[in-house]
């Protein structure tokens, strides 16, 4: 077996990590903010302009599992680099050719790179950096973060300077940057496509194993609350008087709050290793947020947005962390991330359609923010069937 990487070549990693991380949400995340000019431009339904942003989410569990068939076939590498310049190809022709079908297909394939691409960035991460996975999954997840919170807020800025094809497009340029970074990393020998038949077969399927569907579940439901907050919290606030404009900045509070729960939750769990703490301390945030808005007026808005970041910061670090705590090796992470986002991306696609249609039919987001606390609810119950009576030490 070779040497362990070096750590400036480590570093370079690191730094890679961040770079294909930040380009796993502008192509979804880009559409919102112009949802309404495509809309009236190409002369769409709603129904039809709002396929662009769950079909992309639907993707994302769908082909999740084919993660380990592209690690098998290709390795991580190799794989990565083939799925950026999916990103980026697709992501760019929405500026070339721009129709509605591009926009279509681009999600869709968006969509499945994106799938795959986490669970073997995950893989990755447990096989160079098995003593710091904690703080690697932070760096991934404030990339995932930042990105998202880059698209919504420049996307406007930038259909003002040309026009909502380039503004759309303007975003595969990440990942040109980013595979420019990755094909500088050096793959080292761990990091080379597993052949040994032996090693193979000891990886036991996650599809039969209790804690990987409370995984799962557990996935889906923080999942849910965080697509239906970048959905409902905006329009909520627009429900209790506020503006288009103000209720934005609600949204981008709540982001930028969130963005540092997915950096500062990695850190705290290296010293305070308890995940289930760390899970009832931020479904604890969550549900004072909901309670802020079913009785407050539209100055407590802004406390419940941050404290709606602080939840969904802390939930989706953790959430990202548990097949890596629970698998020794690169092939076990891969297979597990793979089951999780498959059925927890799957689930979570519908449910803000779901409170959509609950909306149209009784005219009220008090269902929707009960939706909320029931979500949390449940995340306490299947967090605390994760970690009770659980002796297992963090492999963070």
């Amino acid at each position: 077996m070779a040497a362990h990487p070096k750590k400036s070549a480590l570093g370079l990693m690191v730094v890679a990590i961040f770079f294909i991380s930040l380009n796993l949400r502008p192509a979804i995340s880009s559409i919102g903010p112009l949802l309404e000019t495509i809309r009236s431009d190409l002369d769409l339904s709603n129904s039809e302009v709002s396929l662009l942003t769950s079909v992309p989410v639907f993707c994302m569990g769908l082909f999740a599992p084919f993660a380990v068939w592209v690690n098998r076939k290709f390795g991580i590498k190799s794989g990565i680099t083939l799925l950026l310049l999916a990103i980026g190809f697709f992501t760019l022709l929405r500026g070339l050719v721009p129709s509605y079908a591009v926009l279509f297909i681009s999600s869709f394939f968006i969509g499945l790179a994106i799938a795959i691409i986490g669970p073997l960035l995950s893989a990755m991460i447990k096989r160079n950096f098995p003593t710091r996975t904690a703080a690697l999954i932070g760096v991934y997840s404030f990339g995932l973060g930042f990105g998202a919170t880059l698209s919504a807020g420049l996307t406007g800025v930038f259909y003002a300077a040309a026009d909502w094809p380039i503004a759309l497009a303007s975003w595969g340029l990440l990942a040109v940057a980013a595979i420019g970074l990755w094909l500088r990393v050096k793959q080292p020998e761990q990091q080379m496509i597993i052949r040994d038949g032996e090693e193979m077969q000891s990886v036991q399927s996650p599809w039969q194993n209790r804690r990987a569907w409370l995984m799962l579940i557990f996935f889906a439901l923080q999942s849910s609350l965080f697509f239906s907050a970048i959905t409902w919290v905006a329009p909520i606030a627009m429900d209790k008087g506020m503006s288009v404009l103000t209720a934005g900045a609600v949204l981008t509070l709540m982001s930028a709050v969130q963005l540092l729960g997915n950096l500062c939750i990695p850190l705290l769990l290296q010293k305070f290793p308890n995940r289930f703490l760390w899970i009832v301390i931020s479904l604890s945030f969550g549900a004072a947020g909901v309670f802020l808005l079913l009785v407050g007026g539209t100055v407590l808005i802004w406390a419940a947005a941050v404290l709606f970041g602080l939840m969904l910061g802390g939930l989706f670090p953790i959430a990202l962390l548990m097949p890596l705590d629970e698998n020794t090796t690169a092939e076990g992470v891969n297979s597990w991330t793979s089951m999780i986002q498959t059925g927890g991306y799957i689930i979570s696609s519908t449910i803000p359609f779901a409170i959509g249609l609950l909306y149209d039919r009784y005219a009220t987001h008090v269902i929707t923010l009960v939706m909320f606390l029931v979500f949390i609810a449940f995340l306490a119950i299947f967090a605390f069937l994760l970690y009770h009576n659980s002796n297992k030490k963090s492999a963070a």
